[in-house]
């Protein structure tokens, strides 16, 4: 699913690795001061914990989208393997529709928590949109705990908070993952639907045994052409 890392998936590709790094790396350096400051200087990061419980569910939900690119969700194969090659299609393009179907309506949930945080209209209907409800209440003034206001979210307060300053961090701007990711994991299951369709995948997950299996095949292969 990887493929060649050019067009538009090639960038999306490079994008998500790169965000998904960036954030671990956050992570590990807030922390780290957060200690510092403790046991060294006797002080604290008052927003430390705050934001990087944001940063954690940032990499764990876009990491579930790349978990799908690289066949690293967990999964038990023991029936697929004793399958034949068609049956073993037609059961994994059912469990790729399933989650894809599954993945739609996470998205829907999603964007409906996260748009009344943006001054948005969430969606009708309970498990498939049926269209906008703009007699929600806009909840965009609704700011986290300890998170400062950063500068370059001030255009925020025009945008969605008439005017209004905000104090901490609008909660529509950790939030944002929610539909994001949401919205990656329907991409990333619809690649492997397609997957699927093209004869290009027999499952969405390879158990580390397969693994082992196709790596010693390759070998064998090699060796056979030298």
């Amino acid at each position: 699913m990887s493929g060649a890392r050019t067009g538009p998936s090639g960038f999306i590709n490079s994008l998500e690795e790169t965000l998904i790094a960036l954030l671990l790396g956050l992570m590990t350096l807030i922390t780290f001061a957060n200690v510092i400051a403790r046991f060294a200087f006797n002080s604290n990061i008052l927003w430390a914990l705050e934001l990087t419980v944001f940063l954690f569910a940032w990499l764990v939900l876009l990491g579930a989208a790349y978990a799908v690119k690289t066949h690293a969700h967990l999964g038990v194969d023991a029936i697929v393997n004793i399958l034949s090659p068609g049956p073993r299609k037609v059961v994994a393009l059912i469990a790729a529709l399933c989650c894809l179907v599954f993945s739609l309506l996470l998205l829907k949930g999603a964007y409906d928590y996260w748009a009344v945080f943006a001054d948005l209209p969430p969606t009708s209907g309970r498990w498939f949109p049926t269209g906008f409800d703009f007699k929600a209440r806009s909840q965009s003034f609704y700011e986290v705990q300890d998170v400062p206001m950063v500068g370059i979210f001030r255009f925020l307060e025009d945008l969605i908070n008439y005017g209004d300053s905000y104090e901490k961090l609008p909660k529509v701007v950790p939030y944002l993952v929610l539909p994001l990711s949401m919205l990656l994991l329907v991409f990333r299951f619809a690649q492997a639907t397609l997957q699927v369709l093209r004869g290009e995948a027999d499952r969405l997950v390879a158990s580390h045994e397969v693994e082992d299996e196709l790596d010693e095949a390759r070998a064998r292969a090699t060796e056979g052409e030298d």
